[in-house]
């Protein structure tokens, strides 16, 4: 009897804690006076870059960044369509790095409480070399989980010796039509801006898909 070709299709998913949240705030106020409305916001900014500042000294924020104050005026349109006065907005983007979750907790919570600073997102995140492992990981599950069905078909016929011929990403096989990423990952947002802000970290989700075609006999 000739040699059978096995062609499969398997997949693999893994959960995992993050490690990492980057929390992405802005600091803003308008109002019809320019002056005010700039000094207001270069206060509320120095206060939240001095409370960043004072945790990455002590270790709790492992990164942060801000950009410069942006501000832009604009004239709004009322009911009966008359143009009205410029008003005015300052902001400031901020965003910091912990590895500390209950810290950044009772951070966001505080910021939450002060004039002009909204939560905008939390990024929940691994570090790469947690990532890097992790796909590993998925991806050589992926190849068993192949193996694996390739074994249980040939046994099914009778055949016994499997021999791998082509182990590719989904859609990469001789024959494939449209080449597809291995390796997907699904990211976990937050996203709060009140007092009451409860924050749980979801888990991150990758996956892997992988053909493989094998030789039985």
């Amino acid at each position: 009897m000739s040699d059978v070709i096995i062609t499969v299709r398997s997949e693999c998913e893994l959960r995992v804690a993050p490690d990492r949240a980057t929390v992405h705030l802005v600091v803003a106020f308008d109002g019809p006076d320019r002056t005010s409305v700039v000094e207001k916001t270069l206060a509320a900014a120095g206060s939240v870059r001095a409370g960043i500042e004072s945790r990455d000294a002590a270790g709790t924020v492992l990164e942060w960044s801000s950009d410069r104050m942006n501000v832009v005026a604009n004239r709004p349109w009322n009911s009966e369509g008359r143009q009205l006065a410029p008003v005015h907005r300052a902001s400031v983007d901020f965003s910091a790095t912990f590895a500390d979750f209950s810290a950044l907790s009772d951070w966001v919570t505080d910021l939450a409480e002060q004039d002009g600073v909204s939560i905008g997102y939390i990024d929940w995140h691994l570090t790469p070399e947690v990532e890097a492992e992790t796909e590993r990981e998925v991806a050589t599950r992926a190849v068993g989980i192949a193996l694996a069905r390739a074994r249980a078909y040939a046994a099914a016929l009778g055949l016994h010796e499997v021999t791998p011929l082509e182990i590719a990403d989904r859609g990469m096989i001789s024959d494939g039509a449209h080449p597809q990423a291995r390796l997907m990952r699904a990211d976990a947002i937050a996203v709060g801006g009140s007092p009451e802000l409860d924050l749980k970290s979801e888990e991150i989700v990758l996956s892997a898909t992988v053909e493989g075609r094998f030789t039985a006999k």
